[in-house]
């Protein structure tokens, strides 16, 4: 029977390869491959049928040895502790390798939204809000949207965390609405991230942008602003995996003329679920769920879930590939990753690639605390300007030392973790 995949696991065993040649003492591996701190917690909510229904939620710190943690909050009814861990240990990285100063924080909530009304989803939200009221905020931790959740989850949660402490706290959470303190571009942000990580590794590869092309897996904010920005540089997106939830699994269509963000925002619901009906309409082709995986095209863009990428299924990556651009966290296991590397395939790892999120979540968190908001150029030449220079850090570390761009990515990362928590004198 085959072994069940463990993000946490994957997180840890990823650090412990960059341990060793990192130098790291005994005392601040144990620090770093470790959460410094969690929170575990039942939420008692009415529902609509009077009955209660006792959901559980985590709130996970890894480390803030660089500033305040930061991560999402996920509604998902498959979460587990484990992955909520790997996620903030990730983000941890994260922060450091795009260098923002903050750390890294994650949280969720074993449910599915999708089942709920919007009382009963708002009812969730403030039951949380109490429970982490005292462990997070501008100064400790700032959560933000992540899986199934968005802006206005943001809002039921920044109100009843301002009722408890009698203030207004704008900066708490992050991803909120324009015109609550949400910043401009941050929708588009870590899809847009994305995109510009791409656009770097192509030239990379004296490959114009409009003779790329690209297959992607999954249909939610950041496969939607990905597919978007890659058109807008005149790339062609002919492929995109999504689920339905009528028949509780994905599919991949395929057109060879090319998605369009507008026509996919018609075939999918807020959660990015798919209408077949709407699919069919457009005339695209449907495809069997990971067929996504086997397109002739010259980027493909993991941008679902964790460990979809493993050893059994990248053997069927087609030669036009040289870009994998991983837009979800921990989509590569790392016995597919020995593979890709051995193929030359040109991989941007996900604590890279989708931190556009992130560090526009960075931005609007500056903006709240000091009540002055930019335009939406501004932050999004701002998160360009970020992102690029973070991108070609670690490609110039990777041709250094030789090494694969995931393990420069971590090298950056862990070095700049641990040069703090040693300065801190933590370790």
């Amino acid at each position: 029977m085959a072994k069940e995949f463990n993000a946490f696991e994957m997180a840890q065993g990823q650090f412990d390869r960059i341990a060793k040649p990192l130098k790291l003492d005994a005392a601040t591996r144990e620090l770093l491959r470790n959460p410094m701190r969690e929170f575990h917690f039942t939420l008692p909510v009415k529902m609509d049928d009077g009955t209660i229904k006792v959901f559980k939620g985590f709130r996970i710190q890894h480390n803030d040895a660089r500033g305040p943690c930061k991560g999402g909050i996920r509604f998902h009814p498959e979460e587990t502790v484990d992955t909520i861990r790997a996620l903030a240990t990730w983000m941890t990285w994260k922060c450091a390798v795009v260098d923002i100063p903050l750390g890294g924080g994650k949280g969720g909530i074993i449910c599915d939204p999708r089942t709920m009304s919007m009382r009963e989803q708002e009812a969730l939200c403030r039951a949380y809000a109490q429970k982490i009221a005292f462990f997070v905020g501008h100064e400790q931790d700032i959560p933000a949207p992540d899986v199934m959740t968005n802006g206005q989850h943001m809002v039921w949660m920044l109100d009843e965390f301002e009722k408890i402490h009698n203030a207004k706290y704008p900066g708490t959470i992050t991803g909120k609405p324009v015109g609550l303190g949400g910043s401009l571009g941050r929708t588009e942000a870590t899809g847009y991230g994305v995109v510009y990580c791409i656009r770097e590794a192509l030239k990379e590869h004296g490959i114009p942008f409009k003779k790329a092309t690209a297959a992607i897996q999954g249909s939610g904010n950041v496969a939607q602003y990905t597919l978007d920005q890659f058109n807008q540089l005149g790339g062609k997106v002919i492929a995109i995996a999504c689920w339905d939830n009528n028949d509780k699994k994905p599919y991949t269509y395929r057109s060879k003329d090319g998605i369009k963000l507008k026509d996919l925002l018609d075939s999918v619901d807020k959660f990015g679920t798919i209408d077949q009906k709407k699919a069919k309409k457009l005339g695209w082709e449907k495809l069997d769920g990971n067929a996504w995986l086997e397109q002739e095209v010259t980027v493909l863009v993991p941008a679902a879930k964790e460990g979809v990428l493993t050893k059994d299924n990248v053997g069927k990556i087609k030669k036009s590939v040289k870009v994998i651009a991983e837009g979800a966290n921990g989509p590569t296991t790392p016995e597919a990753d020995e593979i890709i590397f051995k193929k030359g395939i040109h991989l941007i790892p996900d604590f890279l690639c989708n931190a556009g999120g992130v560090t526009c979540s960075y931005f609007e968190q500056v903006q709240c605390n000091m009540n002055y908001f930019w335009d939406k150029d501004e932050v999004l030449d701002k998160l360009d300007r970020k992102m690029t220079i973070a991108y070609q850090g670690v490609l110039e570390m990777a041709k250094k030392e030789k090494v694969y761009m995931r393990d420069a990515a971590y090298m950056i990362a862990v070095k700049r973790v641990a040069d703090a928590a040693k300065l801190r004198g933590w370790v």
